[in-house]
């Protein structure tokens, strides 16, 4: 039986995400294809080429959050691409929490990921609100 594209995207986002919480970076790196490319939009300088950084990050992840989780909270497939928005979540091996959230599209070729472009973020509890944020808009004030 072949998957129809659309079939072909779900299968890879569930593979993605089983190996995620399961922590199998094996299984984890090879749904990516060997040439994937990443980009954060609001982080331009994270952009990266090939799946051996894949490895890189997400091995580092898993050995620091051991108890690392990720929700596939929903997900949308388009004729090029897969919506998803995520919540990962666990505790580091200082104690500290690691909280994001966020959407990630990406391009399916040939059963694997061949780009991604991510917007996930740190959730903040303690910020400013929304009045700062808005002022900070319109005033021009950029943070880091």
């Amino acid at each position: 039986m072949t998957l129809s594209p659309e079939g072909d995207a779900v299968s890879v986002l569930e593979r993605m995400h089983q190996a995620l919480n399961a922590h199998d970076i094996d299984a984890f790196v090879e749904v990516f294809s060997p040439d994937y490319r990443s980009e954060q939009p609001a982080h331009p300088d994270r952009q990266f080429v090939g799946r051996e950084q894949v490895r890189e990050n997400w091995a580092g992840t898993f050995q620091e959050v051991p108890d690392f989780h990720a929700d596939l909270l929903r997900s949308a497939v388009t004729h090029d691409a897969v919506w998803s928005e995520w919540d990962w979540y666990g505790t580091r091996k200082d104690g500290s929490r690691l909280e994001m959230r966020g959407v990630v599209v990406m391009g399916v070729e040939a059963g694997q990921i061949a780009w991604q472009r991510l917007y996930m973020e740190f959730v903040e509890r303690r910020g400013s609100g929304i009045r700062a944020v808005v002022q900070r808009m319109r005033s021009g004030e950029q943070t880091v």
